[in-house]
């Protein structure tokens, strides 16, 4: 078995043990001071590749300034390019970035176009030293694969396989490899689903592990850890972000909690052991709240993922402090949730935001949330732009998706229901067609 080692600028990914920690800026790109100002925060909280929203010419030139912006500062995390939509703006930012994402689903309408297309792109990266990242996100997977495979964890393996398959015929192996969904079942069966496929053709490309739209507070960080630490226990995965609602620093010392645990798998593996012993009880002292519901997800969450556990207690000490049974129980609920074994909530898939979105997505989400709190069973959907809009909630059965400024989509499933719809009325109009579709048994939730 061959396993391949990737260089993104000066961080190589694909090393055994060690994963690799990113998170993505909110900015504006062409915003260069506040996205060379927010790069040296992300850097210095110890992000070790930043990525960038470059969804435009201009975006690339900006990612220019604010690459040598970073340098002469002594500053060598690595930058990467995230393009949609846009074969030709992907050509360009690899001879600027050192990493471009790209997603398969929407590189190009026609698959022969994305054949030449995504040749020239690894070319340009051969030359520039570039890596690419080749995305697939569940419900963004394009008609050809859809209609062949369905929207399915299957679908997605064969997808990546496929672009694999064209990066091989350009003698092209600097890839890295994602199958992110916000169903924790659907995302790590897709991940596993790959890592056996590679492991039975003799090739191991780095993978980039992810919950996309994980949302934020508790929920977004459980949820995460739960989809990561399930593979990660397995030895699979090389470099993780935690997607969260929230500032792009938050997303570090979650993510970096999470890619540590697994150094210390003896304790992991006395977990396990407990566990196939019928020991249900488990106890922790931790510093932190976060630290504990972190290690408690990382400990419990990929037995209850994968069924090897049903229930469970806990008895907690929080920077010296017993945890009420109460928050015990909301944690269990929140566990319960994003393993996907029982549903207490409305579930909630939220993006990150980045350049791309024109509101202030992290304190509409948490408006959404109070006011759908009551809607259990429902899975809700807040996306800052069309790119993680429409394809990416593919599991919602409402969304709320920025669609300029001021202006918002209300979407039932994945048809836009109301367009262009003023911010300061979406929330109202979209609990008043929740409201309605209960009324007259429209369109019930996907999940309950």
């Amino acid at each position: 078995m061959k396993k391949l080692i990737v260089n993104v600028g000066n961080v190589t990914i694909g090393q055994g043990g060690i994963v690799v920690v990113q998170t993505m800026c909110n900015t504006p790109t062409t915003d260069i001071e506040a996205s060379f100002r927010q790069c040296v925060e992300l850097s210095n909280a110890g992000a070790q590749i930043i990525r960038l929203t470059t969804q435009g010419l201009k975006e690339v030139s900006a990612l220019k300034v604010i690459k040598e912006k970073l340098r002469a500062q002594g500053i060598l995390t690595p930058l990467v390019a995230d393009v949609h939509f846009s074969y030709e703006v992907a050509h360009e930012a690899a001879k600027i970035a050192d990493k471009v994402r790209i997603n398969p689903g929407n590189f190009a309408k026609e698959h022969d176009v994305a054949v030449r297309e995504f040749a020239r792109l690894t070319d340009i990266c051969k030359e520039h030293s570039t890596a690419v990242r080749i995305g697939v996100n569940h419900g963004s997977l394009g008609n050809r694969i859809v209609e062949k495979y369905g929207n399915t964890p299957s679908g997605m393996k064969e997808a990546a396989m496929e672009w694999i398959k064209m990066a091989e015929d350009n003698n092209f192996d600097q890839i890295i490899i994602s199958l992110k969904a916000s169903n924790t079942i659907v995302m790590t069966e897709a991940y596993s689903l790959l890592y056996d496929e590679m492991l039975k053709n003799g090739v191991i490309y780095p993978l980039h592990l992810g919950v996309t739209e994980a949302g934020n507070g508790d929920e977004g960080r459980i949820k995460s850890a739960v989809g990561l630490s399930a593979l990660l226990s397995k030895g699979i995965g090389d470099t993780i972000r935690v997607s969260l609602t929230e500032s792009p620093l938050n997303e570090i010392p979650a993510a970096d909690f999470i890619a540590k645990f697994f150094k210390k798998s003896d304790r992991y593996i006395a977990v396990s052991e407990k566990i196939k012993n019928g020991d249900l009880n488990f106890q922790y002292n931790t510093a932190t709240w976060d630290d504990f519901i972190l290690e408690a997800t990382c400990e419990i969450g990929p037995h209850l993922l994968e069924k090897r556990l049903d229930d469970f207690s806990i008895d907690a000490l929080v920077a010296g402090q017993a945890v009420s049974a109460k928050l015990v129980d909301n944690f269990k609920d929140n566990l319960m949730q994003a393993a996907r074994r029982r549903f207490s909530k409305p579930e909630f898939i939220a993006c990150p935001g980045c350049g791309r979105t024109l509101f202030n997505l992290e304190s509409v989400f948490n408006e959404v949330k109070r006011r759908t709190a009551h809607l259990k069973g429902y899975n809700i959907a807040v996306m800052g732009c069309i790119v993680n809009g429409p394809g990416e909630m593919a599991d919602a059965d409402y969304g709320y998706v920025g669609e300029g400024r001021g202006k918002v989509s209300i979407y039932r499933g994945k048809t836009p229901v109301f367009r262009s719809v003023p911010e300061s009325d979406a929330i109202d109009i979209l609990l008043e067609l929740i409201e309605s579709d209960a009324h007259n048994r429209v369109s019930p939730p996907q999940n309950g």
